[in-house]
């Protein structure tokens, strides 16, 4: 059996136009919201704050009044003496307007049993309204995506917590 010049061109067309769909699909930007969403979720069960860290914009700001640098310690102060985390969420939903996209859904929280991960499952799990994080597409890049605010009108911080 030869292969001719005419059919190695061919497959390596019909190679090239599944390649480039593939990654067409794979950088729609609703589809590169939920990953990264999910890898920041990732990241926050490991503790992998350097990972996490890389999902949040440097110009970050929540309804809390917290810039990066003070979420990212609030993270880590607050997932300190939880073992076993598992993030997840439902009814997602990805709102999309050029170069900004607004996650929204349902977050869940289980884990290891310790009063710690019991008072944040009752804080997290009994909110009646969806957490809302706001995305930012840095450059022309697809997977460019940085988190640049998070909100949930149920969740009031204390005013004594620094």
């Amino acid at each position: 059996m030869t292969i001719s010049l005419r059919g190695l061109f061919c497959g390596g067309l019909a190679a090239a136009v599944c390649v480039g769909l593939f990654l067409l699909w794979l950088w729609r930007p609703e589809r590169q919201i939920k990953r990264h969403t999910e890898n920041l979720f990732h990241a926050i069960e490991h503790k992998d704050w350097t990972a996490a860290a890389s999902f949040i914009a440097d110009d970050y700001h929540d309804q809390w009044g917290d810039d990066r640098a003070r979420v990212l310690e609030r993270m880590r102060e607050g997932f300190r003496y939880v073992r076993g985390l598992q993030i997840s969420a439902s009814r997602v939903s990805v709102q999309v307007h050029q170069r900004r996209a607004q996650w929204s859904g349902r977050i869940w929280i289980d884990g290891d049993q310790s009063e710690s991960m019991e008072l944040l499952k009752e804080e997290v799990n009994s909110l009646p309204t969806p957490f809302e994080l706001e995305w930012r597409r840095l450059s022309g890049r697809p997977w460019d995506w940085k988190l640049v605010g998070v909100s949930n009108s149920s969740v009031e911080m204390p005013a004594n917590v620094e």
